[in-house]
């Protein structure tokens, strides 16, 4: 299993952008996938969630009305599109395949992707 997440660089406060997240390897058709973020010093932090079934998804509370998580009929490719961004959403952010356990917990992924780094300027 690969993930490799894409999309990050420099950015204003309040521009946009979209983060890619490409899995390979096998068939991810029934896989819940997420993304986190996170600054150096700083624990892992849970960012957004998709099942598979369904599509539902979960957001840090912190971050509803911003940002978006999505992906590709053929499920292999997730997204997160990142509105209105803030100087506080700088941060490697890194897509990562559920395994089981709570979504917002990290221990709960068992594969992660290299992660892209997002740098928001004042």
């Amino acid at each position: 299993v690969q993930l490799q997440a894409s999309g990050g660089g420099l950015v204003q406060a309040g521009d946009s952008l979209r983060l890619s997240c490409e899995a390979s390897g096998r068939s991810f058709t029934y896989d819940d996938m997420a993304w986190f973020r996170q600054v150096p010093g700083k624990e892992r932090e849970f960012v957004a969630a998709i099942l598979w079934n369904n599509n539902r998804t979960y957001y840090a509370d912190s971050l509803k009305g911003r940002f978006t998580i999505s992906r590709t009929k053929a499920k292999n490719t997730v997204y997160l599109q990142m509105n209105s961004l803030k100087t506080e959403d700088t941060a490697v952010y890194y897509c990562a395949l559920f395994t089981g356990g709570r979504y917002f917990s990290p221990a709960s992924y068992g594969a992660w992707g290299r992660g892209t780094l997002v740098t928001v300027s004042s």
